[in-house]
Order: C-alpha cells, then structure tokens, then sequence
C-alpha cells in the first residue's frame, strides 16, 4: 500500500442477528447502515493512527471496491476511516476511539 491507504476486509452481516434484548431481528427488518465495520489487512507507509488487525468504521457508500484472489477489499485512506476499535491485550476488551 502507498502513502495513506488501507486496504480492509469489510465483515459480512449474519442474514439474522440477535437483539441485546434478545429478540431476533431478520434480515429483512434490517434498514440500510450509515457505517460499517471492516478489519486492516495492509496499511501505506504514512498511515499513523491505523495498524494492521485494528477494526475500523468507514462509510460504505464512499469506497473503491478490490477483488483480490477471489475475495473482496475495499480501499480507504486514512482520514476516511470515522473510528478505530483496538483490543486491550491485558484484559480482551475493546474500546473505541473515536
């Protein structure tokens, strides 16, 4: 990767999922998502913020697609990235930063 861009693997939704509450919601019900969730695969040489494994939150509608040996990317710079979820090693929690 070059200069400021990452390249992550977006998660893919579950067809259903489970409320807090338990109820389960279909995914039918499910309305359409302001952002997404994606994991770092590669990072450019100037990205500071960001490494590698993090989970990040990007808008969906502002990306380029990569289909890279059959599976697919997506291409993001740095400052296009709205949050990053990095895991505590000391006790397995997450924390967002924002």
């Amino acid at each position: 990767m070059l200069h400021d861009r990452l390249l992550v693997e977006p998660e893919t939704d579950a067809a259903e999922r489970q409320s807090t509450a338990g109820l389960v919601i279909p995914a039918t019900a499910v309305g359409s998502k302001r952002l997404a969730w994606a994991t770092v695969v590669a990072k450019g040489e100037h990205v500071r913020q960001v490494d590698v494994g993090d989970r990040v939150l990007y808008d969906p509608e502002e990306r380029a697609e990569v289909d890279l040996a059959g599976r697919d990317y997506v291409l993001l710079r740095e400052r296009d990235v709205h949050g990053v979820a990095e895991s505590d090693e000391a006790d397995g929690s997450t924390g967002l930063y924002l």
